[in-house]
């Protein structure tokens, strides 16, 4: 008989193992966990949202800080345990559903999560992806060789490009295995987000910036003057380098996010739109 297989992380499911649970591991440093919701912030002005809350152990304490919280949990047994530890905290609700189907709040809110591992890239494509969404800040505990590539200044994947016209992503420390229940067999590590007061792009251009953004990230260690060639004339690209201070075999993924957004007002600028690069109709819901 053929095994599931976890939707996200491609791995083999146990029976009766929910789908987010791979890659799932437990904070029980209590240190640690109030760092967590300090460095967050969190106000009683605050609605959270805590994904993959486990047996609860940020949960309690956001429940102490935040005007509303809702915790996402997908194990039966780690929601029932929850919906028990909350039941006299009337501003907690336990959500049990899969991370990656729930409905995010409509008004502003923030993220404070120790995420389920497996599924590190999805869930922040779930609140990154979408510029017009309510999220205004977050604190996340992740597997660390994501940290590094979400904030780091090599910007070789479009859709972190694209969160970053939006969103401030800063990698805060790394975490000890020793920290979590069972400790991961990989380096942990928390980073922080937050809103940009002023976004690089307008969020009304999400879809252009977009079709940009994956035209030319589709080889990011392709040298940028060949790969805007097919967007500008040389005249343009001529003028474009001046005004971004770059030679002609700067690499692509090294051009910085104000840079990105000086490439896009050019477009915008000098390109008719119909030759834009465009990002095809059946990948618009893909992020």
């Amino acid at each position: 008989m053929t095994k599931k297989m976890h939707k996200y992380s491609g791995k083999k499911l146990s029976r009766g193992e929910p789908p987010n649970f791979l890659g799932q591991h437990l904070l029980h440093n209590k240190r640690l966990l109030k760092e967590i919701v300090d460095q967050a912030a969190v106000s009683k002005t605050d609605t959270v949202v805590e994904l993959g809350a486990g047996k609860g152990a940020l949960t309690t304490i956001l429940s102490q800080r935040a005007g509303k919280v809702l915790a996402v949990e997908y194990d039966d047994k780690y929601a029932d345990y929850l919906k028990r530890i909350t039941a006299h905290c009337p501003n907690t609700k336990v959500i049990q559903q899969d991370i990656m189907k729930i409905m995010l709040p409509k008004g502003k809110f923030v993220v404070v999560s120790n995420i389920p591992y497996s599924i590190t890239t999805p869930i922040m494509k779930l609140l990154l992806s979408n510029p017009s969404s309510g999220l205004q800040r977050g604190v996340i505990v992740m597997e660390k060789g994501a940290a590094k590539r979400f904030t780091g200044e090599q910007m070789k994947n479009a859709y972190v490009l694209l969160w970053r016209m939006w969103f401030d992503i800063h990698y805060v420390q790394s975490i000890s295995r020793n920290h979590f229940s069972p400790p991961p067999s990989v380096e942990s590590a928390m980073i922080t987000i937050r809103r940009k007061a002023a976004p690089i792009i307008p969020v009304k251009d999400y879809l252009a910036f977009r079709g940009l953004a994956e035209y030319v990230l589709r080889e990011p260690n392709a040298v940028m003057a060949p790969v805007l060639r097919g967007i500008f004339t040389s005249p343009q690209l001529k003028h474009l380098r001046r005004e971004l201070k770059v030679g002609s075999d700067v690499p692509v993924w090294a051009l910085s996010e104000r840079q990105w957004g000086l490439v896009f007002q050019a477009m915008k600028r000098y390109v008719p739109q119909p030759l834009w690069p465009r990002v095809r109709k059946k990948d618009v819901n893909r992020y």
